[in-house]
């Protein structure tokens, strides 16, 4: 649907609650048929109209989450990402979608009408903040410059033929909306899934400020820089969100005291309504029709995808020195030896020949291993023979090939330390206690040593040997402990990073030769898995005077032309 559709079109109410515990929705007036007369009188008729908003195609559920496919660390064999090559088309990629905001919008210019006080409803409130916040930092990683529309226009409306805002300019709209979802919503931990709370909302901004403050650092001299940037301005905004949340107590990295095992269960677990770490997670229930889709059985299957060699060369010793240096490193001949004395997240991401693919009891001579099964059918096939655990359960109670209960973690903590360390060292004031309040809590979790400010150990493979040992190391604490989490393109697009982690490369995997089956791929020079070889011999084409944001399509420019193209998409 185009631009001005959207934005004139009335926004179609969703008829499913899914993640409120509330049963009265079988009670509510018909949602086709909202009107002014009917609906905002009572607060319970807010609670209701913002239940739409999460739904799991508006809010980031991540039922169908490729896990950082389109990226430089997991990849698909089955195409080539046409952004990565640079072959995007002007007409392709997302459109300027404003459907859900309008229907946030709709929200604000009506409930003024509610008769009953204000703190019955509140919390209704903060959502609407937070929903218009999240779906225009949406916006904003997409395009950047965005129109700000904060009321429902009409077809006359003449701002549907106004020019783009700033980015700079809806980067701060959406942190104030922040700031009011955070004022106005419940500052309980809560159970995490039925409703949003404060401390979510203060995440959420963190994460906004930090993509704008480094997106405004690192591209203050290439065509995707804003006028009369202010970079601190949002890293100082990044830590005092996460140190609100970081001194409520209310969080902490979740750990049983197993290293071995830790992380990979964490994201493996039924329920997180008592989780330490876990901020905000959707909860499944088939019995009420609320479920993911084949989320552990389409996992189980490696789909033509793999994690890539560029992750796995990135996981520490188990002495915190980089590969290239450690003298505990076993090198290549196979996925068991490269993860040896590696940091434990190497093997409780990506699967390892002795870690179990299929549990069918606790016998473990009717367990399944992926490796003895790996590229003898296309779905079985990982293109880089490096076979994503992390996210997966293994056990087969839980596993149906049409609808289960598997729950999905959507805000985590982990992100919350990971967030403050970054803007700190940005900011230059980062000292040796930052590093203990956070990345020492997500080492400590599998045993892996501090990060000493002083004592770095120089790793000849830095991706950037241009910035300060300290970022490289908190980059890829980043890098490895939110893999798999949607992040890692957003992160090369802030950092202006292609030029080191995409253009000109293709992904690599591991040593072809270590397989019982040969992998259908073509092996480089030094034996490791090259699946894009052939088709890119000159390595991925992004262009990085355009590629970092997504073209304006041409039906959205012939309804409006005063939004104007970005940069390169008018060559």
């Amino acid at each position: 649907m185009n631009y001005l559709k959207l934005l004139i079109g009335f926004i179609g109410l969703s008829a499913f609650l899914w993640s409120c515990d509330n049963d009265d929705f079988l009670e509510r007036y018909p949602l086709d048929q909202v009107t002014d007369a009917v609906f905002f009188k009572h607060s319970s008729d807010m609670e209701i109209y913002m239940n739409q908003f999460y739904n799991r195609g508006i809010f980031p559920l991540k039922y169908y989450s490729r896990g950082d496919v389109g990226s430089d660390i997991h990849m698909t064999g089955r195409s080539i990402d046409s952004r990565l090559e640079g072959t995007l088309t002007i007409n392709a990629g997302p459109g300027l979608a404003y459907g859900s905001i309008r229907g946030v919008n709709y929200f604000f210019d009506n409930y003024k009408k509610c008769e009953d006080e204000f703190e019955t409803y509140k919390q209704y409130m903060g959502e609407a903040y937070f929903f218009r916040a999240y779906l225009y930092f949406g916006l904003l990683k997409n395009f950047g410059d965005v129109q700000w529309i904060s009321t429902v226009l009409e077809t006359s409306s003449p701002e549907l033929f106004e020019a783009r805002d700033p980015r700079n300019y809806v980067a701060d709209k959406i942190i104030a909306d922040l700031d009011s979802a955070a004022l106005y919503l419940s500052n309980e931990k809560t159970n995490g899934h039925s409703r949003l709370n404060k401390w979510t909302a203060l995440l959420l901004q963190s994460r906004v400020a930090l993509y704008e403050g480094t997106w405004e650092k690192y591209h203050a001299n290439d065509p995707f820089g804003v006028d009369n940037p202010q970079p601190e301005k949002y890293f100082n905004k990044v830590v005092e969100a996460t140190e609100k949340i970081m001194n409520s107590g209310l969080y902490d990295i979740y750990s049983t005291g197993s290293p071995e095992t830790d992380y990979v269960d964490l994201f493996g677990l039924r329920d997180y309504s008592n989780n330490s770490e876990v901020m905000f997670w959707s909860k499944m229930n088939i019995d009420l029709g609320v479920h993911s889709h084949r989320t552990l059985d389409y996992l189980s299957w490696p789909r033509a995808m793999g994690l890539t060699k560029s992750l796995a060369d990135s996981y520490l010793c188990v002495d915190g020195q980089p590969i290239a240096v450690s003298p505990l490193f076993q090198g290549y001949a196979t996925i068991a030896t490269e993860a040896t004395n590696r940091d434990p997240r190497f093997y409780q991401t990506i699967f390892t020949p002795d870690a179990p693919w299929l549990i069918k009891d606790g016998n473990t001579t009717n367990w399944v291993y992926i490796y003895n099964k790996l590229f003898t059918n296309e779905d079985l096939t990982a293109p880089t023979g490096y076979q994503r655990r992390k996210d997966y359960n293994p056990n087969a109670v839980y596993h149906d090939m049409n609808f289960e209960e598997t729950p999905s973690i959507q805000f985590r903590y982990a992100e919350v330390l990971l967030n403050f360390v970054e803007a700190k060292a940005e900011l230059g004031s980062l000292i040796q206690n930052d590093i203990d309040r956070s990345v020492k809590k997500l080492r400590d979790r599998v045993g892996m040593p501090n990060l000493q400010i002083n004592s770095i150990v120089p790793d000849p493979n830095w991706e950037f040997p241009d910035l300060s040992p300290v970022i490289n190391e908190i980059r890829r604490e980043r890098k490895i402990e939110l893999v798999l989490e949607e992040f890692r393109f957003d992160d090369i697009a802030r950092w202006a990073a292609a030029d080191e982690l995409l253009v000109g490369k293709r992904p690599k995997g591991a040593k072809s030769d270590q397989f019982s089956i040969t992998p259908p791929y073509s092996d480089d020079e030094n034996g490791f898995i090259d699946p894009f070889g052939t088709a890119l011999p000159n390595g991925y084409g992004f262009n990085i005077n355009r590629d970092y944001l997504y073209p304006i399509k041409e039906t959205e420019l012939v309804l409006n032309p005063n939004l104007g193209q970005n940069p390169g998409w008018d060559d």
